[in-house]
């Protein structure tokens, strides 16, 4: 004999929250400007890598 278990199907209650994009200092907000800080020190980075310059010489300041 076979047990009949039941199948959970997923539901719109299992499905991940995602974060809502809302103006203002909130959780979500401050989760992308660090990505964006951190996509952007990468960058910098290799520009210096590439360059053989530092930041302030590539910009022109020294």
């Amino acid at each position: 004999m076979s047990s009949n278990t039941p199948t959970s199907t997923p539901s719109a209650d299992d499905a991940p929250v995602q974060p809502e994009p809302a103006f203002g200092w909130t959780a979500y907000a401050e989760q992308i400007n660090g990505r964006f800080a951190m996509i952007g020190f990468i960058a910098l980075l290799v520009v210096e890598l590439v360059t053989r310059q530092d930041f302030f010489t590539w910009i022109g300041l020294r």
